[in-house]
Protein backbone atom coordinates (compact mmCIF):
# COMPACT_ATOMS: atom_id res chain seq x y z
CA UNK A 1 0.00 0.00 0.00
CA UNK A 2 1.49 3.61 -1.15
CA UNK A 3 0.55 5.93 1.11
CA UNK A 4 1.84 9.52 1.18
CA UNK A 5 4.78 8.04 -1.20
CA UNK A 6 5.49 5.59 1.69
CA UNK A 7 5.51 2.02 0.76
CA UNK A 8 4.02 1.05 3.54
CA UNK A 9 3.46 -2.72 3.40
CA UNK A 10 7.67 -2.81 2.56
CA UNK A 11 8.08 -1.11 6.12
CA UNK A 12 5.44 -2.61 7.62
CA UNK A 13 7.21 -6.43 6.55
CA UNK A 14 10.47 -5.29 7.78
CA UNK A 15 9.53 -4.38 11.15
CA UNK A 16 7.57 -7.61 11.41
CA UNK A 17 10.57 -9.67 10.38
CA UNK A 18 13.00 -7.30 12.51
CA UNK A 19 15.56 -9.02 15.01
CA UNK A 20 16.90 -7.43 18.14
CA UNK A 21 20.50 -7.42 15.85
CA UNK A 22 18.96 -5.53 12.75
CA UNK A 23 17.88 -2.40 14.58
CA UNK A 24 20.65 -0.02 12.31
CA UNK A 25 19.28 -1.53 9.10
CA UNK A 26 15.81 -0.84 10.16
CA UNK A 27 16.73 2.75 10.78
CA UNK A 28 18.37 3.32 7.45
CA UNK A 29 15.41 1.71 5.77
CA UNK A 30 12.93 4.42 7.51
CA UNK A 31 15.40 6.95 6.90
CA UNK A 32 15.21 6.47 3.14
CA UNK A 33 11.92 6.05 2.97
CA UNK A 34 11.05 9.18 4.39
CA UNK A 35 13.83 11.06 2.68
CA UNK A 36 12.37 9.74 -0.33
CA UNK A 37 8.84 10.78 0.31
CA UNK A 38 9.63 13.90 1.60
CA UNK A 39 11.79 14.85 -1.75
CA UNK A 40 9.02 14.24 -4.26
CA UNK A 41 6.22 16.86 -2.91
CA UNK A 42 6.42 20.11 -2.12
CA UNK A 43 8.03 20.51 1.80
CA UNK A 44 5.26 22.21 3.53
CA UNK A 45 3.98 21.57 7.22
CA UNK A 46 0.99 19.84 6.15
CA UNK A 47 3.15 17.07 3.47
CA UNK A 48 5.80 16.88 6.61
CA UNK A 49 3.25 15.43 8.80
CA UNK A 50 1.45 13.69 5.83
CA UNK A 51 4.95 11.71 5.69
CA UNK A 52 5.77 11.48 9.19
CA UNK A 53 2.38 9.96 9.90
CA UNK A 54 2.54 7.39 7.52
CA UNK A 55 5.51 6.06 8.15
CA UNK A 56 4.55 5.63 12.41
CA UNK A 57 1.76 3.96 11.00
CA UNK A 58 3.61 1.54 9.37
CA UNK A 59 6.97 0.75 12.03
CA UNK A 60 3.54 0.42 14.36
CA UNK A 61 1.33 -2.16 12.09
CA UNK A 62 4.92 -3.83 11.66
CA UNK A 63 6.13 -3.59 15.80
CA UNK A 64 3.03 -5.09 16.61
CA UNK A 65 2.90 -8.37 13.79
CA UNK A 66 6.60 -8.87 15.20
CA UNK A 67 6.98 -12.08 16.80
CA UNK A 68 10.67 -13.01 16.49
CA UNK A 69 12.03 -14.28 20.21
CA UNK A 70 13.48 -11.75 22.32
CA UNK A 71 12.09 -8.83 20.46
CA UNK A 72 12.47 -5.43 22.02
CA UNK A 73 9.48 -3.84 20.42
CA UNK A 74 10.42 -0.05 21.93
CA UNK A 75 13.90 -0.61 20.59
CA UNK A 76 12.35 -1.18 17.03
CA UNK A 77 10.06 2.00 17.97
CA UNK A 78 13.53 3.59 18.68
CA UNK A 79 15.14 3.28 15.37
CA UNK A 80 11.83 4.24 13.60
CA UNK A 81 11.80 7.76 15.29
CA UNK A 82 15.75 7.94 14.38
CA UNK A 83 15.51 6.96 10.93
CA UNK A 84 13.00 9.78 10.64
CA UNK A 85 14.70 12.48 12.46
CA UNK A 86 17.73 11.91 10.12
CA UNK A 87 15.76 12.17 7.26
CA UNK A 88 13.81 15.77 8.84
CA UNK A 89 17.24 16.57 9.43
CA UNK A 90 17.97 17.02 5.60
CA UNK A 91 14.81 18.88 5.04
CA UNK A 92 15.55 21.46 7.76
CA UNK A 93 19.34 21.98 6.20
CA UNK A 94 17.51 22.27 2.96
CA UNK A 95 15.39 24.67 4.35
CA UNK A 96 18.17 26.33 5.84
CA UNK A 97 20.48 26.86 2.58
CA UNK A 98 17.45 28.06 0.40
CA UNK A 99 16.42 30.84 3.46
CA UNK A 100 20.14 31.89 3.29
CA UNK A 101 19.62 32.62 -0.21
CA UNK A 102 17.11 34.69 0.19
CA UNK A 103 18.86 36.71 3.13
CA UNK A 104 21.92 36.96 0.81
CA UNK A 105 19.94 38.82 -1.70
CA UNK A 106 18.56 41.21 0.65
CA UNK A 107 15.10 39.59 1.79
CA UNK A 108 14.19 40.75 5.30
CA UNK A 109 13.11 38.94 8.11
CA UNK A 110 9.52 40.59 8.61
CA UNK A 111 9.02 40.02 5.06
CA UNK A 112 5.41 38.12 5.42
CA UNK A 113 6.75 34.66 3.36
CA UNK A 114 9.75 35.01 5.34
CA UNK A 115 8.08 35.20 8.85
CA UNK A 116 6.32 32.08 7.57
CA UNK A 117 9.22 30.12 6.54
CA UNK A 118 11.18 31.13 9.54
CA UNK A 119 7.89 30.13 11.94
CA UNK A 120 7.80 26.56 10.13
CA UNK A 121 11.31 25.87 11.00
CA UNK A 122 10.65 26.81 14.52
CA UNK A 123 7.73 24.37 15.09
CA UNK A 124 10.01 21.55 13.14
CA UNK A 125 10.25 19.58 16.18
CA UNK A 126 6.78 20.04 17.68
CA UNK A 127 5.33 18.88 14.21
CA UNK A 128 7.48 15.64 14.55
CA UNK A 129 6.22 15.17 18.30
CA UNK A 130 2.91 15.97 17.93
CA UNK A 131 2.46 14.13 14.72
CA UNK A 132 4.76 11.02 15.77
CA UNK A 133 2.38 11.07 19.08
CA UNK A 134 -0.59 11.35 17.54
CA UNK A 135 -0.14 8.15 14.91
CA UNK A 136 1.31 5.93 17.78
CA UNK A 137 -1.65 6.92 20.07
CA UNK A 138 -3.59 5.62 16.79
CA UNK A 139 -1.74 2.48 17.11
CA UNK A 140 -2.77 1.67 20.61
CA UNK A 141 -2.79 -1.69 22.73
CA UNK A 142 0.70 -3.28 23.48
CA UNK A 143 2.10 -0.55 21.45
CA UNK A 144 1.35 2.70 23.55
CA UNK A 145 3.41 1.74 25.86
CA UNK A 146 6.61 1.44 23.71
CA UNK A 147 5.53 4.54 22.14
CA UNK A 148 5.11 6.44 24.85
CA UNK A 149 9.12 5.38 26.69
CA UNK A 150 9.97 6.30 22.75
CA UNK A 151 8.54 10.20 22.64
CA UNK A 152 9.36 10.78 26.76
CA UNK A 153 13.31 9.72 25.97
CA UNK A 154 13.46 11.84 22.93
CA UNK A 155 11.80 15.10 24.67
CA UNK A 156 14.21 14.78 27.28
CA UNK A 157 17.36 14.14 24.58
CA UNK A 158 16.21 16.89 22.11
CA UNK A 159 16.02 15.76 18.48
CA UNK A 160 18.72 16.35 15.89
CA UNK A 161 16.25 17.83 13.89
CA UNK A 162 15.42 20.25 16.73
CA UNK A 163 19.22 21.40 17.80
CA UNK A 164 19.87 22.22 13.89
CA UNK A 165 16.43 24.31 13.16
CA UNK A 166 17.32 26.52 16.25
CA UNK A 167 21.06 26.87 15.39
CA UNK A 168 19.41 27.55 11.89
CA UNK A 169 17.59 30.20 12.98
CA UNK A 170 19.63 32.28 15.05
CA UNK A 171 22.70 32.06 11.99
CA UNK A 172 19.58 33.04 9.88
CA UNK A 173 18.85 36.19 12.05
CA UNK A 174 22.25 36.75 12.11
CA UNK A 175 23.13 36.71 8.91
CA UNK A 176 20.08 39.49 8.20
CA UNK A 177 21.33 41.59 10.36
CA UNK A 178 24.72 41.94 8.89
CA UNK A 179 22.94 42.12 5.42
CA UNK A 180 20.68 44.98 6.68
CA UNK A 181 23.70 47.09 8.01
CA UNK A 182 25.39 46.53 4.40
CA UNK A 183 22.18 47.80 2.80
CA UNK A 184 22.12 44.83 0.70
CA UNK A 185 19.36 44.73 -1.70
CA UNK A 186 20.83 43.02 -4.82
CA UNK A 187 18.27 41.07 -6.65
CA UNK A 188 16.02 41.72 -4.15
CA UNK A 189 12.75 41.19 -6.61
CA UNK A 190 13.61 38.23 -7.86
CA UNK A 191 14.34 37.06 -4.14
CA UNK A 192 10.57 38.48 -3.55
CA UNK A 193 9.40 36.07 -6.64
CA UNK A 194 11.38 32.92 -5.29
CA UNK A 195 9.64 33.33 -1.79
CA UNK A 196 6.69 32.89 -3.41
CA UNK A 197 7.34 29.41 -4.45
CA UNK A 198 9.57 28.85 -1.19
CA UNK A 199 8.35 25.44 -0.40
CA UNK A 200 9.17 23.81 -4.21
CA UNK A 201 12.55 25.53 -4.03
CA UNK A 202 13.33 23.91 -0.59
CA UNK A 203 11.90 20.43 -2.32
CA UNK A 204 14.67 20.81 -4.98
CA UNK A 205 17.42 21.74 -2.73
CA UNK A 206 16.78 18.97 -0.68
CA UNK A 207 16.91 16.59 -3.79
CA UNK A 208 20.09 18.16 -4.65
CA UNK A 209 21.69 17.59 -1.49
CA UNK A 210 20.43 14.03 -1.44
CA UNK A 211 22.07 13.22 -4.91
CA UNK A 212 24.93 15.23 -3.81
CA UNK A 213 25.85 12.26 -1.07
CA UNK A 214 25.75 10.01 -3.82
CA UNK A 215 28.84 7.74 -4.37
CA UNK A 216 30.40 8.97 -7.50
CA UNK A 217 29.71 5.93 -10.16
CA UNK A 218 33.40 4.73 -11.75
CA UNK A 219 34.19 6.62 -15.46
CA UNK A 220 33.86 4.30 -18.34
CA UNK A 221 37.09 2.84 -19.63
CA UNK A 222 38.20 4.21 -22.69
CA UNK A 223 37.48 1.92 -25.76
CA UNK A 224 40.95 2.91 -27.00
CA UNK A 225 42.44 1.81 -23.49
CA UNK A 226 44.90 -0.64 -24.17
CA UNK A 227 43.65 -4.20 -23.77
Amino acid sequence: MLKAGIDQNALIDMFAKASAQGGEALRKAVSQATLKALQSRELTVANIRNVLKSVTEAASGGAAKNVMPAVDVEALLEKAFAGMDAALLQAVQAQRAALQQFVSQGVELNNKQMKSALANLEKMEDVFFSTVGKAAESAGGALKGPWEQVLESMKLKGTDTGALAKTSLEKLVSQAQTALREGRSAGLRGAQAMMDSCAALVSGVLIGMSEGLQPAKPAAKSRSATK
